[in-house]
C-alpha cells in the first residue's frame, strides 16, 4: 500500500515527528552533518542546552538561543499544512512532536503535544509571569521579569524531565491509534523514542532521510523529505 490508500483506509492517525519535519522551514536540525551538533562554540551544544549550563551560566546560554533556537521568521511548510488538514478532516487524532518551534500550531493544527516544551512559552523563575518568543528575542543579556526574577524558557533541557501530562497523553494517543506516522526523527533520543513501542495499530509508517533502527518493523518506509512526501 503507498501512502494515500493508508491514510484513506485510516480513522485514527498519530503523527510523531521530529527535527526533519521542520528543516524545509529552514530550521536547523541537530545532528545531520550541518546540523549543530557539527558547528563549533565555546562550549558543545548539548551542554550549552543542559539544566545546568542554564543555572551556572545564564548569559551564554541565552547568546546561543537567541542566535540558534529562535527561529521565529520561520513559516509552516507542506508537511505542517498538510498534517493540519487531515485533523480537520478528521483523520488525524493529534501530532506528537520533539519540536520546540511551534510550526503545527502555526498551521492550524489544535492537538500538539510538545514533548520537549515550547519557544513561545517563557517564565518568570521568581513570579510565573508569562513572556512570548519575541520578548526573550529583543532582549539581551539575561531577560529579566518585571519583578527582577529570571526568565526561563518552557523547553526541555538536558538533565531535565519531560512533562508527566503530555508523556502520559502522547502514550494513550500512539496505543489507541490504528496508524502511526513516524517522520523527521532518528529515533535516538529517549525517553521519546521509546514511546513508538506503545503502538498495537494496524499501520506503521516511517519517512525520513536516513535509516532508523525502526525501519525494519514499518509496514511503509519512505527516504524523503516531509514537505514533498505530503504534498498530496
Amino acid at each position: 500500500m503507498n501512502l494515500q490508500e493508508i491514510i484513506n483506509e485510516s480513522e485514527k492517525i498519530v503523527f510523531f515527528g521530529g527535527a526533519g519535519v521542520s528543516t524545509e522551514s529552514g530550521i536547523p536540525d541537530f545532528r545531520s552533518v550541518d546540523g549543530l551538533y557539527n558547528q563549533k562554540y565555546d562550549y558543545p551544544p548539548e551542554e550549552i542546552l543542559s539544566h545546568t549550563f542554564f543555572m551556572r551560566h545564564t548569559k551564554e546560554f541565552y547568546d546561543f538561543y537567541r542566535d540558534k533556537m529562535l527561529c521565529l521568521t520561520a513559516k509552516p511548510n507542506q508537511a505542517h499544512i498538510k498534517l493540519a488538514e487531515l485533523e480537520r478532516e478528521g483523520k488525524l487524532s493529534s501530532v506528537i512532536t520533539q519540536n520546540i518551534d511551534g510550526l503545527h500550531s502555526a498551521a492550524g493544527s489544535k492537538k500538539v503535544l510538545e514533548l520537549h516544551g515550547s519557544v513561545h512559552r517563557n517564565y518568570c523563575m521568581k513570579c510565573g509571569k508569562f513572556y512570548s518568543a519575541e520578548y526573550i528575542l529583543n532582549s539581551t543579556g539575561v531577560p529579566k521579569c518585571t519583578c527582577g526574577g529570571t526568565i526561563k524558557p518552557d523547553v526541555v533541557l538536558y538533565e531535565e524531565q519531560l512533562d508527566d501530562n503530555t508523556v502520559t497523553q502522547s502514550i494513550n494517543e500512539i496505543s489507541s491509534c490504528d496508524t502511526l506516522i513516524i517522520a523527521g526523527t532518528s529515533l535516538t533520543v529517549y525517553p521519546a523514542a521509546g514511546m513508538v513501542r506503545y503502538f498495537q495499530g494496524k499501520h506503521l509508517v516511517l519517512i525520513n532521510r536516513d535509516e532508523t533502527p525502526m525501519d525494519s518493523s514499518c509496514d511503509l518506509v519512505i527516504h524523503a523529505k516531509i514537505g514533498e512526501t505530503l504534498s498530496f
